[in-house]
């Protein structure tokens, strides 16, 4: 049998955080907010693919992990069935300065139901001329 004797050093205190070195840059400051829809649109992508790889079995997982009701967490998913170019569009929302978004969950869902992508694209079209010159950009 061997024995080997080392001395270990344990430091109970939580380590000191490091100051970051100032750049010569100065830091960007981005205006205004994503749109939630945008955000609801990058989860559904990212909880459909946990999904798909086997990260979750089914959606009652994943909405235990979300911390959701599970019908909440499939109208969420519901958006991944929507065509790729609105999928595109809505991730890529100009940034909000102020009020309310104009594009919301709830105006996309019948588009979602819609399984034949050109009818999709038609209902989005009415979609986006409905809610104004805001949205124009899309």
């Amino acid at each position: 049998m061997i024995t080997v004797k080392c001395k270990v050093n344990v430091n109970l205190k939580k380590p000191a955080k490091k100051k970051a070195e100032p750049s010569d840059e100065p830091p960007v400051k981005r205006r205004g907010k994503v749109p939630r829809i945008s955000r609801l649109m990058a989860l559904a992508i990212r909880m459909d693919e946990m999904l798909r790889r086997g990260e979750a079995q089914d959606t009652i997982e994943l909405a235990e992990l979300g911390k959701v009701s599970q019908p909440r967490l499939t109208q969420i998913l519901s958006l991944s069935l929507l065509a790729p170019e609105i999928q595109e569009a809505l991730l890529y929302l100009p940034r909000e300065m102020t009020g309310r978004s104009k594009i919301h969950e709830r105006n996309l869902r019948p588009i979602t139901k819609q399984l034949c992508w050109v009818k999709q694209r038609e209902m989005w079209s009415d979609l986006i001329r409905s809610v104004g010159p805001a949205a124009k950009d899309v």
